[in-house]
């Protein structure tokens, strides 16, 4: 009982560090951001709505849609927009039409994701640096390239990974957490009335005397949400009790108390409303707070890095990108990873962010379309996984996910008005991207289907070459087919140039499934061809490690013994020919076959020994 209560606080102070450091950093703007758009006239009457309607934004999308009801859509203890994706999916797979949509539009807000990978670290880097500013003016022209080599040193140090630095992500965000409720206290003590401001009807009269306003802010607004999917993101790391103590018992609390001594504040002090987080600070305290600030939104740049290595991880083995190069941080945890392209790609955008855009306050046009959109989407896939897989009564599911549909429309189409203030550079990249993706998609299965064309079927083909059968040597051979009974190039290569055939052989296909994982008690599907020949498929989940020479290890006892030292892997290495025909645009076919040129090799992806790896090429028009 003591171990599992020690186990409980453990992972609730790791859920604080990783998946509120976000949410947590976002009282740095927030309020600034609302206040000084401009549309909203500086009245008593108007700080009580707002931060009225801050209040009940974070009681509505957080605290019920993501805590209390998203968490329960898990996949097989996994959440984020891949496993609702994967859940979604399934639960329509009687409906290709239906699936496919789903699957372009789960794609899609997975693409969105990297465009709010970009905002958040830039926006949250730099307002806690921007806090020099109130120290002294004379730091402003520091604030840019302190920003850039805080924002360089994050990316620089990813290869060594996050075990080391990990295990203060927690401690150092529930400071943080404590000191932006300690900063919140004295306010509120001199104006305790502002707590009235939890009342609904504040936020209602408000929007019922300034509807336009109220609309327009709502892009504003939104920004005291960011990280809301990073709850379900880490469902798999945490579970669901700690996610949702570390929520109630320490991060809301320290939100709310901080968000009402900015309202008391700004009631004493309407002048604080350049930076009322920083101004509500002794001067004594505010060089310590901006170091404690750029720690914050450090740690919540890097929980959303480690997602975007993860999610990137996912949608290869989902099939939709190339295979990267990923390398293991740590010998323990497998989650554990770093992907070089990945890591440099984002800093670039984030740079390019940082230049672009100079300041927080433009960033914040930046910020809420791809997030808003992304919440959307996650609330349409609910309503198929509670409706089709969980078999729901219509009528609730209509009503539960109709309400958050509203909710999240309405903060989407605010958020649309500052499409050509900044709002552009999140879509872009999530468009590009998508558009990447898509054609990966295609080119793999026009690639396949040119193969399926050109194959011959294994059986027949075996059975032919038993007739005279070439010399058998010593040892097993593993080729590795993208289509399971036809017979794979590096076969025939093999049997053409060196004229023989292994003792035994494996013929091996590898599937990745729309389920996060599968045991290694499922992991094999052997089919014996006789002669010594087996037809083996290798499942995996999309969090699953390849690792190939491990899962074939369970092939012993079913009349295969494999030894490491004797094993040799086949793979054909494919040159893809753009042609022009009935595939995809030529563009496209030529988007495709560079990134079919520059994806990492099978054999680092599946975990192959490097000394007993046989690449054999050919050349494939699609």
């Amino acid at each position: 009982m003591q171990s599992s209560k020690s186990s409980l606080a453990a992972l609730t102070l790791g859920a604080i560090g990783v998946v509120y450091g976000d949410i947590g950093t976002s009282v740095l703007y927030a309020v600034k951001e609302v206040f000084g758009s401009g549309h909203v006239p500086f009245t008593p009457t108007n700080v009580y709505g707002v931060l009225s309607i801050l209040f009940w934004t974070l009681t509505v999308i957080v605290s019920i849609k993501y805590v209390v009801l998203v968490l329960r859509a898990d996949n097989k203890g996994e959440g984020g927009l891949i496993a609702m994706l994967a859940l979604a999916s399934q639960a329509v797979k009687d409906k290709p039409r239906l699936r496919a949509a789903l699957l372009g539009v789960g794609i899609f807000g997975t693409c969105l994701f990297y465009g709010d990978g970009v905002i958040t670290p830039a926006i949250s880097v730099l307002s806690a640096v921007e806090g020099l500013e109130v120290v002294s003016p004379h730091f402003r022209t520091a604030v840019i390239p302190l920003t850039l080599v805080v924002l360089f040193c994050l990316f620089a140090v990813q290869k060594r990974g996050t075990a080391g630095i990990g295990r203060y992500f927690g401690p150092v965000t529930l400071v943080w957490f404590c000191s932006i409720a300690a900063l919140g206290v004295p306010h509120i003590v001199g104006h305790p009335e502002i707590l009235g401001a939890i009342s609904p009807h504040h936020a209602l009269r408000f929007i019922w005397n300034n509807p336009g306003i109220s609309f327009i802010i709502l892009g504003a607004v939104v920004l005291c949400v960011t990280g809301a999917e990073a709850l379900y993101a880490d469902l798999g790391h945490f579970g669901k009790k700690p996610i949702r103590l570390a929520w109630f018992g320490v991060a809301m609390p320290a939100l709310v108390t901080n968000y009402f001594g900015q309202g008391a504040l700004l009631l004493a002090q309407p002048e604080a409303v350049s930076n009322p987080f920083f101004l509500m600070a002794p001067d004594w305290a505010l060089v310590p707070l901006v170091v404690l600030a750029t720690m914050a939104t450090v740690i919540a740049s890097q929980a959303l890095i480690t997602g975007a290595f993860s999610v990137t991880k996912q949608v290869i083995q989902l099939g939709y990108l190339p295979r990267l190069n990923i390398l293991h941080t740590s010998v323990r945890d497998t989650g554990q990873i770093y992907m070089p392209f990945v890591n440099w790609g984002l800093f670039v955008a984030i740079v390019l962010a940082v230049v672009m855009f100079r300041s927080s306050s433009n960033l914040a046009a930046a910020y809420g379309i791809a997030v808003t959109l992304d919440m959307l989407i996650t609330t349409v896939l609910t309503f198929f996984v509670i409706r089709y897989g969980w078999r729901y009564p219509l009528v609730l599911c209509l009503l539960s996910t109709g309400f958050f549909f509203l909710v999240d429309f309405a903060f989407f189409t605010s958020n649309l008005l500052k499409l050509f203030q900044g709002g552009w550079f999140p879509l872009m990249i999530g468009t590009v991207l998508f558009m990447l993706m898509m054609t990966w998609k295609r080119g793999r299965e026009l690639l396949n289907d040119k193969l399926r064309e050109e194959s011959l079927d294994l059986r027949d083909f075996l059975t032919a070459v038993f007739i005279s059968p070439p010399t058998r040597v010593e040892g097993t051979a593993v080729f590795l087919t993208a289509e399971t009974g036809s017979v794979p190039n590096a076969l025939l290569h093999n049997l053409k140039h060196n004229k023989v055939l292994h003792k035994q052989n494996l013929f091996v296909t590898v599937r990745s499934h729309e389920t996060p994982w599968i045991g290694l008690d499922k992991r094999l599907q052997v089919e014996p061809l006789g002669s010594d020949c087996w037809q083996v498929v290798v499942h995996y989940g999309f969090k699953n490690d390849p690792d190939l020479p491990r899962a074939l290890e369970s092939m012993r006892g079913r009349g295969c013994e494999l030894e490491s030292m004797t094993t040799s892997y086949f793979l054909s290495r494919d040159v893809v020919i753009p042609t022009i025909g009935s595939g995809m645009a030529p563009w496209r076919e030529k988007l495709f076959a560079q990134m079919h040129h520059n994806a990492s090799g099978a054999a680092s992806f599946l975990n192959l020994p490097s000394n007993a790896v046989v690449e054999l090429g050919s050349k494939i028009e699609i």
